[in-house]
Order: structure tokens, then C-alpha cells, then sequence
């Protein structure tokens, strides 16, 4: 049964819309003024709250305010009861996050009409959200322990082998060993690095004064030998130098020098990671008004529409299709930094033919 709190310090109303609720099936909270209302919510969290708008010490406005701060109350719905209809006071309201407004007097079926309206949106929204921690739940579980024992298994088991058997090998064959152990080890440490960097990233995107900071703190850097200089390193490792073309002109951007690495590392290695040897990898960027526009186009596997609009961390999308590495938290490191900074993120993409990240980054 739903818990429904009514705010309103005239007697006869507040009693009146109790009872209606009570003969409608609804647990009922009750509160004479603001305060107490605001009190009550932030203890007993109800499903939907009826609130006057005109109270003394506390308004309607005020409760909206101190509910919507508190990340416990802020998704609460909000139904003001009002005797004013001009549109400055339901402008306001709309702004600060109520759900519906009600002029007095009502009938007692448009105030159950808007009760099913606004617990209904709240049931579709707690069913969709559910349903992604349902997606991010199966993804972790098919991800991480894949990321992790895959390079923790090789090293484990070719160390082994050399412990026992080192002395059958030649040296060429144990250096190529503890080669493979050290890629191994670099892709965990990788792993390990994003997994903290993810982290670290989504508490600063959650405070809003940080992100303001993070914007204003004057430093820049120059784009083209950096990018140039992680693209090659890139297409060296993927032994890949021949499909690698870059055309770049210098500008400064709003971005320290690592952070601009982490972003262009991690884009660069997908495209070469989803692209078959002996097909081009472009990068192109160029000043435009007051921003840098970077663009890393492939011609691999490309995303569907659906894809790109479910981009986020460990994802990975037809793993039983295809056989590769990663967690998907690059992608969405990647993107969150440029966000994080003022810049744009977008991405457009032919399935199974071209992928076009194209990076917009403030000077």
C-alpha cells in the first residue's frame, strides 16, 4: 500500500483529503505546516507528498527546495495544492521540481486522477532504472572476472612453468615468456588504473563546485605532439604504424596534459581494437572559434544507434561474438573527462562499417 503525505496547515482540507485517501486505499502521513512536513519526509520517505503552497514559517516552495537537496527526498513526487493559478507561481514551482499543481477548490476525482498520474511516471521510472542496474549487474559479472583472470591466468601460469621447468627452455624461449607475462601484467595494472580513475572521476562529477574548479583552474596544453605521440605509441603496439594517418594543427586547450592522453589513448586504442589490420585509422583535428575538434575515425565494427545510446562502464557489447579485451570503462572514461571539462563527446557510427568519435575540447 502506498504512503501518501499531506502537508497542509488548513484543518478541514488536510482532514477532508485524508479520508478520501483512507476510503482510496492510501496510508496517509499528516503534517500542520511546513516543518513538521519536511520532517516527517526525510524520516519516513512516503511515495508522494501533497503540499500547500501558502504556509507560514515554512512554504510550499521551501519544502520543495530542502526535498529536492536531499538526495533521499529529491525523487519524491510533489503535488502542490494552491488557491493562486497565475502562471509566475506555477513557473516557479515547475522550476524547483514540483510534479503537479491543483487550484483550489478541487473535486476529489482530479486529485486521485493526478495521484495515479504521478505514482504511475514513478513506478516506470524505479521499473527502467531497475532494468539498467539489472544491465550493469550482468555486465560486471560477465566482465570483470573475465578482465581480471585472463592476464592474472597467464601470468600465474607461465611463471609456473618456468619455476618447473626453466632449465628445458632456451633463452630466446623464456624471454619471449616473461615478455607475454609482462603484457599481462600491464593489462591488469591498466585495468586496475581505470577501475581507480572511474571512481575518482564520478565523485567529482557529483559536485558541482569541483567541476566549476576543475574548469577555472587555468591550466592548458598544447594538443599536437601529445596526440601525436600516444597515437604512435599505439599504433606501435598493435604493430599497426602503416594504417595510422594523422592531421592535426596545434592549439591549446583547457586540459592538463594527462588527462588529454587518458582521453586520446583510450579512443585511439578502441578504434584499433575494433578494426581489422590493413584498414586506415584517421585522426584529424583543427581549431574552430574558441574549441579544438579532434576527430578518430575507423572502419571496423561500428555500434548500432542502441549501442552508442548504452555507452557506459563494462560494457561490452556481442562479447559472444567477438573475443576481445577490455572492460568498457575506457569509452566512458573517456567521455566523462570531456564532459567533465566543458568539451563535447559524440559519436557516429555505420554498423560494421565506420565509427566516427568526434571530440570537442574548449580553448
Amino acid at each position: 500500500m502506498k504512503t501518501i503525505l499531506i502537508i497542509e496547515d488548513e484543518p478541514q482540507i488536510r482532514n477532508n483529503i485524508q479520508e478520501l485517501l483512507y476510503l482510496s486505499d492510501f496510508d496517509t502521513l499528516v503534517a500542520e505546516n511546513g516543518l513538521q512536513g519536511l520532517e516527517l519526509a526525510q524520516d519516513q520517505h512516503p511515495d508522494l507528498i501533497i503540499c500547500d503552497l501558502m504556509m507560514p514559517d515554512l512554504d510550499g516552495y521551501g519544502v520543495l527546495i530542502r526535498l529536492r537537496q536531499n538526495s533521499y527526498t529529491a525523487t519524491i513526487p510533489i503535488i502542490f495544492l494552491t488557491a493562486k493559478s497565475e502562471w509566475s507561481d506555477l513557473r516557479r514551482g515547475m522550476e524547483l521540481g514540483a510534479d503537479d499543481y491543483l487550484t483550489k477548490p478541487f473535486q476529489p476525482d482530479q486529485l486521485l486522477q493526478a495521484i495515479t498520474v504521478r505514482l504511475n511516471k514513478q513506478a516506470i521510472s524505479k521499473q527502467q532504472t531497475q532494468e539498467k542496474l539489472n544491465t550493469l549487474s550482468q555486465c560486471i559479472s560477465h566482465s570483470i572476472p573475465h578482465e581480471i583472470n585472463t592476464p592474472l591466468n597467464h601470468i600465474l601460469g607461465i611463471s609456473e612453468l618456468l619455476i618447473q621447468q626453466h632449465r628445458e627452455f632456451s633463452h630466446e624461449e623464456i624471454s619471449e615468456m616473461l615478455e607475454s607475462i609482462y603484457k599481462a601484467g600491464k593489462r591488469l595494472h591498466k585495468l586496475t588504473i581505470n577501475f581507480l580513475m572511474y571512481a575518482d572521476i564520478e565523485l567529482l562529477a557529483s559536485n558541482p563546485e569541483k567541476v566549476e574548479e576543475l574548469r577555472n583552474n587555468g591550466v592548458k596544453t598544447f594538443v599536437k605532439s601529445i596526440i601525436e605521440n600516444v597515437a604512435l605509441n599505439v599504433a606501435k603496439n598493435s604493430n599497426r604504424e602503416a594504417d595510422l594517418s594523422i592531421d592535426i594543427s596545434d592549439a591549446i586547450v583547457k586540459l592538463s596534459s594527462a588527462k588529454l592522453s587518458k582521453i586520446v589513448e583510450e579512443i585511439i586504442d578502441n578504434a584499433f581494437k575494433f578494426s581489422e589490420p590493413n584498414t586506415p585509422i584517421k585522426i584529424i583535428g583543427s581549431s574552430y572559434n574558441n574549441t579544438f575538434r579532434l576527430f578518430i575515425i575507423d572502419h571496423g565494427r561500428g555500434m548500432t544507434e542502441e549501442q552508442i545510446n548504452n555507452v557506459g562502464a563494462y560494457i561490452q557489447f556481442e562479447r559472444k561474438m567477438y573475443e576481445q579485451q577490455g572492460s568498457g570503462l575506457g569509452l566512458l572514461i573517456a567521455k566523462t573527462l570531456v564532459e567533465l571539462h566543458g568539451g563535447e563527446f559524440l559519436i557516429e557510427s555505420i554498423y560494421e562499417k565506420q565509427t566516427i568519435i568526434r571530440i570537442v575540447l574548449p580553448r
